[in-house]
């Protein structure tokens, strides 16, 4: 298995409240990538919303390939937006892609 730092990028439709992403954020920290070398060295961020209504989430995620590791992570991070409260509509995921590979174990 392979530890896989993925970043799903999405838009927040309606916009996002601090309470919101303070959630969303929650429901991800297991899969946050600072816990992983290269997420400490690079200052990698679990969530970032730029100034309009635009997101990127870097997940952690441990899988057999590359395929496999972005799919995780879409599901993951899918499935935190919807148990905040967004549904698809308001917040689409774009096409994730990986952002590094930290290990081999």
């Amino acid at each position: 298995m392979t530890t896989y730092v993925i970043t799903v990028p999405g838009t927040f439709v309606h916009g996002i409240t601090d309470a919101s992403r303070s959630d969303v954020e929650r429901r991800l920290r297991p899969q946050d990538p600072q816990n992983t070398e290269m997420g400490e060295s690079e200052e990698l961020h679990l969530l970032t919303v730029d100034e309009g209504s635009m997101f990127s989430v870097r997940v952690e995620v441990e899988a057999a390939d590359q395929k496999s590791a972005e799919a995780e992570a879409v599901r993951l991070v899918s499935s935190a937006l919807r148990d905040s409260g967004f549904t698809e509509d308001d917040a689409p995921l774009g096409q994730a892609a990986v952002t590094g590979i930290d290990h081999e174990l």
